[in-house]
């Protein structure tokens, strides 16, 4: 069963909204303790929750030998926890009360790399992933000591179209600064490559997942080796990074101690001596090669609860 095709769990609408004013009333600290137990009642209550987590996180520890990713009751519950948790650190996000101390890069280099690239107004596309919480790079990216223009850049980020509707609904009703626009992954065409493309040039920011093929693209994928299994991923991300022809980075943000975050990023860097076709597939490889990578640092922050693998 792909994602897509599960009855969706996740934040509606109502449910932002009633964890919005439990933020705003009681804190942060009343928010993860309902996150604890509603994570617990899903953990529990939900079969298809249990096999898909087992089963992911057996095979990340067959490839890994990662004894905290060992598919126990209690590391599946974690993993279950980890997202639910990472849901309120992103309610935070939205309130733009995320403390910027909170985030630290891997490499201080990628940190100055990409401050360069947007105070240069230069465009980025980011290529992320479902491992880890990548919406607190929303913090750094919206922080004005970061820049020595009076604007931030402006974020372009791509959603399933559910998403699109229940995130755009809840950010009105709150009468939250929006500093970004949203697109539905299944609409994607040479049109919105163009308007993408001319967004970059001007200096926006693009975020877009690599590692889930969507409802309205499931014909375009490709297969290749994960974690030693074979799984799909969409070829329709690439080939909009592709075709934009801004510079690329792979990124992810992951959970480290005393909640704090650790930014990760690798930058493509393009192979002039190959084909179009060629470097598309060098980008693909080099992307499942990261995904690989953060996983073995943070198996526990795999946040994908469906089959993924053949």
């Amino acid at each position: 069963m792909k994602w897509y095709q599960q009855k969706e769990k996740a934040a509606g609408e109502k449910r932002l909204l009633f964890s919005w004013h439990v933020y705003k009333i009681f804190g942060k600290k009343a928010l993860q303790l309902i996150a604890v137990v509603v994570s617990l009642c899903t953990f529990v209550f939900s079969k298809q929750l249990r096999t898909y987590t087992k089963k992911n996180l057996s095979i990340i520890f067959e490839y890994t030998k990662n004894k905290n990713a060992k598919p126990s009751l209690i590391n599946m519950y974690k993993n279950v926890l980890n997202y639910a948790l990472s849901l309120v650190d992103k309610m935070e996000t939205c309130a733009r009360t995320f403390d910027i101390k909170k985030l630290n890069f891997a490499e201080k280099t990628d940190k100055d790399e990409l401050l360069k690239q947007m105070n240069d107004k230069k465009g980025i596309f980011f290529i992320c992933s479902h491992i880890g919480n990548i919406e607190v790079l929303r913090t750094f990216i919206s922080n004005p000591e970061n820049y020595i223009w009076p604007m931030n850049p402006h974020a372009n980020i791509f959603l399933s179209k559910s998403q699109c509707k229940i995130f755009n609904n809840f950010l009105s009703k709150i009468s939250a600064k929006v500093d970004f626009s949203t697109y539905p992954v299944e609409d994607i065409d040479m049109s919105t490559a163009v308007e993408i493309q001319e967004k970059l040039k001007h200096g926006d920011i693009v975020f877009i997942a690599g590692d889930r093929v969507s409802a309205g693209s499931s014909a375009i994928t490709f297969k290749t080796d994960f974690l030693n299994r074979r799984a799909e991923f969409p070829s329709g991300t690439f080939k909009l990074a592709q075709l934009t022809q801004e510079p690329v980075y792979f990124i992810a943000a992951l959970k480290d101690k005393k909640d704090t975050y650790k930014i990760y990023v690798k930058k493509f860097e393009q192979n002039n001596s190959l084909t179009k076709k060629q470097n598309l597939s060098k980008m693909q490889d080099e992307y499942v090669k990261f995904l690989e990578e953060i996983t073995i640092i943070a198996p526990l922050q795999f946040y994908h609860f469906y089959d993924m693998f053949d």
